[in-house]
């Protein structure tokens, strides 16, 4: 954590809630109240919309819903932690708008040009949207500290990227992937447009007094000041114009003045 700022419990809070939702959600799949498309995505199918709302708290498997937990809970207290102010508005549009984006993509197979109407589960999308915002605001704000958490970010998420794209891309498939490329092109999107839309609120680029153009201070002219303190001598008696007094050029005022010299 930086120096000066202090622990925003409600970003622990925050993101808690959201993890054990999924898990609770995980749950009732687990013991068959959840079952098949039931809260999942359906691309272009308006029975599947529902899933805008539901979706990232369904997965697949363990590996899944572990997978997606932990960089759920730090890009929440990221979010909250370093933008309180708008958090609510971008987590919340996010999962709704990344997740409409994906129901009007259609699930074409990019190999084959076939349609393959599945069901899209899972909080990826919003991962997403969370690692990109964050990313990016850093970089659009052009703010120090913000500019750091994007490079954390950066760091530990960087390998997201890839998921953008289909896997059969890069790999020959017994089977069609698992992966829902289309949730992460729309939650990194979203991401994006999101951090730009919002650059100007809350946190952003400091511009002190010496960075303007034609500012001078004395104090910070640091020749200067080391010559002061190595030349003390030269600053005891410095001389001084003595002030005018108008009263000792009365005579020549007169004089000036006088009618002979208009």
């Amino acid at each position: 954590m930086f120096k000066h700022d202090s622990l925003n419990y409600k970003a622990v809070i925050y993101a808690a809630i959201m993890v054990s939702l999924m898990w609770l959600g995980y749950l009732f799949q687990h013991i068959g109240l959840l079952e098949g498309c039931s809260g999942a995505i359906i691309p272009l199918v308006p029975a599947g919309l529902k899933g805008v709302i539901f979706s990232p708290f369904l997965h697949g498997n363990l590996e899944h819903i572990f997978g997606n937990s932990v960089p759920m809970f730090v890009l929440i207290f990221l979010l909250f932690q370093f933008y309180p102010i708008i958090a609510k508005k971008v987590f919340f549009l996010g999962w709704f708008l990344s997740g409409f984006l994906v129901w009007l993509l259609p699930p074409i197979d990019i190999l084959t040009g076939n349609f393959n109407y599945v069901c899209i589960i899972g909080a990826s999308g919003i991962v997403y949207v969370l690692a990109f915002f964050i990313f990016f605001s850093g970089v659009f704000r052009w703010n120090m500290k913000l500019l750091t958490i994007s490079m954390l970010v950066a760091l530990y998420y960087g390998g997201l990227i890839w998921g953008m794209m289909p896997e059969e891309l890069f790999s020959t498939l017994a089977a069609p992937s698992r992966i829902s490329w289309q949730s992460h092109l729309s939650g990194g999107v979203i991401g994006i447009l999101m951090a730009f839309i919002f650059r100007n609120i809350g946190d952003k680029k400091k511009k002190f007094i010496w960075e303007f153009p034609n500012y001078y201070s004395e104090k910070d002219d640091k020749l200067w000041q080391d010559y002061k303190e190595a030349h003390p001598e030269d600053f005891e008696e410095l001389p001084y114009r003595k002030k005018e007094n108008i009263w000792d050029r009365l005579d020549e005022l007169r004089r000036n003045d006088s009618p002979e010299n208009h």
